[in-house]
């Protein structure tokens, strides 16, 4: 059985399509071409923004062309992680999917049901002729995962629907009404390439075998960061040891919690045994701290080649500091929603750049601007100390809740009748478009569903086969149920 064979047949064949599109995040292109094609091939009107926006407009059925009219919204590109041993490459290769049980997942890859899920329910709606609907516009955005880079394009005079469902959380049985705004923070230290000592043995030290996780939805959960947990052993070899740092890596993008890193490094040799003793001591530790959350985190050392040099030790001694003093996780939880994280930081990635720099990428996220920006200050001040240069990116607004929104109520309603039960009504600590979208449209009356997907942003990604069917059941119920306008 492959994902084509699955229910809701229309919404997993248009999956299935799009998995085969390669479109990680800055790079859509094929998949833009794709929906203007789709719209070609049925007769639908169409229109493309400088950004790559695409939106796509299918009148009402009949008997309803006077509700308020219905946008339903996606973002096309996905998050391009993958593990280590994986061979693929994101801008040329398909999505190699399974089914396991319950589940649909990718081979080594993140999977893209983030969102693509959100965008195949939105274009098997487009296509159906036996759905009940108002004028419907699909609204499909670029670059949500990397800068929201399409929602800030947006022009004011692109949209003219009343009512935007978001199709990009990923819990079924919830309806999210806000969200967190956000921030990038990078820090660069510019290092001195020093002469490689000599007498030294070098090593590989390596960090994986962690979840990773989206640095949102995830990062109350307590999941391992491979940065603080590499640092945190290079640290303490550089208290006692002369420790000289080659290279390190960790991490990739913004929005997900490092799974892996790597150093290269290197001690006297009269310390090479003080290796092997502390990573075994420091795993056992980390093993433990970890053994219900991140069960298969591993530390390994290997043997390495000499380097053709090393990190000034003034550098390395500040930039060990600093990622040690960085704060990562949840800041604060929310006072007026039980449960809500209200405030964290990431510490996403640590790369070495061109011109004898390590770039450090942090994001913060809040539901109050005021400490987005608190704890935004808080990262500068430790890279500050530590004489490395901060920057901080534009950042993004939240979606303040509305509880007496009236689709909210619609779908409250729709969610009862159909499934028996009440639906859950949330407001997440992860980025959304929406905030963006109310900024430019403050009229919009907005919800955000979803089916229920797990570890987004990282190779284990999952979505759960019967909660799409759930969902897609929903969102039909709650374009049926639109009342005409007053």
């Amino acid at each position: 059985m492959t994902i084509k064979d699955l229910k809701p047949a229309s919404v997993w064949n248009y999956f299935y399509e799009i998995t085969q599109i390669p479109r990680p995040s800055k790079k859509e292109g094929k998949i833009i071409a794709y929906l203007l094609d789709f719209a070609q091939k049925h007769n639908l009107e169409v229109k493309k923004d400088d950004s790559g926006n695409v939106l796509i407009k299918k009148p009402a059925t009949k008997g309803f062309e006077n509700r308020p009219a219905v946008i339903l919204q996606g973002h096309v590109d996905m998050v391009a992680e993958k593990n280590q041993d994986t061979k693929h490459d994101f801008e040329t290769d398909p999505i190699q999917t399974y089914i396991d049980g319950d589940w649909v997942k990718a081979k080594g890859t993140t999977l893209g049901a983030d969102n693509g899920v959100g965008v195949a329910a939105a274009l098997a709606i487009l296509a159906a002729n036996d759905i009940e609907h108002p004028r419907l516009e699909c609204l499909f955005t670029v670059d949500e995962e990397t800068g929201l880079t399409g929602a800030y394009a947006l022009g004011k005079d692109f949209l003219n629907g009343d009512i935007l469902i978001n199709l990009d959380t990923e819990e079924e049985g919830e309806i999210y009404i806000g969200c967190a705004g956000g921030k990038i923070t990078t820090a660069t230290f510019h290092y001195q390439p020093s002469k490689t000592p000599e007498g030294y043995f070098w090593f590989k030290v390596q960090v994986s075998g962690l979840r990773g996780g989206h640095s949102g939805s995830d990062i109350d959960k307590g999941f391992g960061n491979a940065n603080k947990i590499l640092n945190r052993y290079l640290w303490k070899l550089n208290q006692d040891c002369d420790l000289a740092l080659a290279a390190f890596d960790g991490g990739n993008l913004h929005n997900a919690i490092a799974r892996e890193a790597y150093a290269i490094c290197g001690v006297p040799f009269n310390k090479k045994e003080d290796i092997a003793i502390k990573a075994n001591i420091f795993s056992a530790d980390i093993e433990a701290e970890l053994k219900k959350v991140d069960p298969n985190v591993s530390l390994s050392v290997q043997s390495t080649d000499s380097p053709a040099f090393v990190i000034d030790k003034d550098t390395t001694l500040n930039l060990l500091n600093a990622i040690y003093a960085c704060p990562h996780g949840v800041m604060s939880m929310s006072h007026d929603v039980p449960g809500l994280v209200e405030t964290s930081t990431n510490l996403a990635s640590v790369k070495m750049k061109e011109g004898n720099t390590i770039l450090i990428t942090t994001s913060q996220r809040s539901s109050t601007e005021s400490l987005k920006e608190d704890t935004g200050n808080m990262i500068k001040s430790v890279f500050e100390l530590a004489k490395a240069k901060v920057k901080f990116s534009e950042g993004y607004p939240g979606w303040k809740p509305n509880p007496e929104s009236e689709i909210l109520k619609i779908a409250e309603t729709c969610y009862k009748k159909r499934f028996g039960k009440e639906v859950k009504i949330k407001a997440i600590h992860a980025g959304l478009e929406c905030g963006l979208f109310l900024e430019k449209y403050p009229h919009l009356d907005m919800i955000s569903c979803g089916p229920t997907i797990t570890d987004a942003h990282s190779p284990a990604e999952q979505v759960n086969i019967p909660s799409v069917q759930k969902w897609w059941d929903l969102v039909i119920d709650i374009l049926k149920n639109i009342p005409e306008q007053k």
